[in-house]
C-alpha cells in the first residue's frame, strides 16, 4: 500500500466520523424539539416553566378528607372526579398533551406529585409511597412491570376508565371491584420515569380526555 492509499483511507475514516457526529447532533436536536420522554419530573412545578401546559395553575390543592371523594350531585359513581393522590398538597409536574403526554390522543395524562413542605414544588421524599385512590368506581385491572407505564392500574366502569401509572406498589387485586376513594396503590417511579409521580389518565368511550376537566384542581 502506498502513501496515497494510506492518505485516502484516513480521509474516508474522517468523513465517516464526521457523518456519525452529524447524525448524533440531528438526533439530539430532534429530541429537544419534541422527542418523547416518558417522564419529565424535575422536582418542581412545570406550569410556570412550560407555556404549553394545559391548566390554570401548578398547585392542585387539598384532596379532601376521609376514604371517599365526595362528588357533587349529578356525578355518577363510575364517572371520574377529584384528585387521586392522597396528600395535603399536590402539584402538577407535567400537563395534558405536552412533553411525554403528546400526542394527547394516545398519551394524554397529567403528572401529579406531592408538595411535602408547602413551597409549591414537588419533592421526592414526600411523593414516594403516597397513597393513590380510585377517582371512580369500577373493575380493577392490574399490570406489573409494564413499559413505559411501570406498575399500572386501570379502573374500568361503564363508559369511563382511569389509568394510574408508575406506581410503587398495589393495594388491590386484578378483577377487584372498587368504589371511588378506595386506595389502590402508592406513588412510585416504576417503568420509564425519572422520579416519583403519578401519571393519571382519563378515557371516555375509548377517547382520551383531559383529566383537568374532572376536577383534580380545587
Amino acid at each position: 500500500m502506498n502513501i496515497y492509499d494510506l492518505s485516502r483511507g484516513s480521509h474516508h475514516k474522517h468523513i465517516a466520523i464526521g457523518l456519525g457526529l452529524l447524525v448524533i447532533a440531528m438526533l439530539i436536536l430532534k429530541g429537544g424539539a419534541g422527542g418523547t420522554v416518558f417522564s419529565s419530573w424535575r422536582g418542581e412545578s412545570q406550569a410556570a416553566a412550560e407555556p404549553g401546559l394545559v391548566g390554570e395553575a401548578a398547585q392542585v390543592g387539598q384532596t379532601g378528607q376521609g376514604d371517599t371523594l365526595i362528588a357533587p350531585p349529578g356525578i355518577s359513581s363510575d364517572e371520574p372526579w377529584g384528585n387521586p393522590v392522597v396528600a395535603p398538597l399536590v402539584v402538577m409536574t407535567q400537563g395534558y398533551g405536552v412533553g411525554s403526554h403528546a400526542p394527547a390522543e394516545s398519551w394524554g395524562a397529567i403528572d401529579l406529585a406531592v408538595d411535602g413542605d408547602g413551597d409549591g414544588s414537588a419533592d421526592p421524599a414526600g411523593s414516594w409511597g403516597a397513597p393513590v385512590r380510585a377517582t371512580m368506581s369500577g373493575i380493577v385491572r392490574v399490570s406489573a412491570d409494564t413499559w413505559p407505564a411501570g406498575n399500572h392500574i386501570w379502573v374500568i366502569g361503564e363508559g369511563y376508565k382511569t389509568g394510574y401509572a408508575h406506581l410503587q406498589s398495589f393495594a388491590v387485586q386484578d378483577g377487584q371491584y372498587v368504589e371511588r376513594g378506595t386506595v389502590i396503590g402508592t406513588v412510585g417511579s416504576s417503568g420509564s420515569s425519572s422520579g416519583p409521580h403519578l401519571d393519571y389518565q382519563v378515557w371516555h368511550n375509548e377517547v382520551n380526555q383531559n383529566p383537568l376537566n374532572y376536577h383534580p384542581l380545587p
